[in-house]
């Protein structure tokens, strides 16, 4: 199933780059897409559980679901990733 969740803290390329690279890796995870403009994660799961795994793994990445709790560790995580991930291009 093709999912879109709005996500906070992106804030470049870098961000992206980590979030494709590490949702990618998921089992049942492929087609990874993030729009840096609309602050949006799409991708397609295999299964519903699958979709709790991605939300767990962006939160834990710095990048938690809108609406969810986003305290200043997840914000210093999320640039931690950004920066990890404008090393990895």
């Amino acid at each position: 199933m093709k999912t879109t969740l709005k996500i906070q803290n992106l804030k470049c390329g870098g961000c992206a780059n980590t979030i494709v690279t590490q949702l990618s890796k998921l089992d049942g995870i492929s087609e990874v897409i993030v729009d840096n403009d609309t602050d949006e994660v799409s991708f397609l799961a295999s299964s519903e559980n699958n979709m709790e795994i991605v939300k767990s793994k962006l939160s834990h990445l710095g990048y938690p679901i809108v609406g969810d709790a986003n305290p200043l560790p997840k914000k210093a995580k999320s640039f931690v990733s950004c920066a990890v991930g404008r090393m990895a291009k």
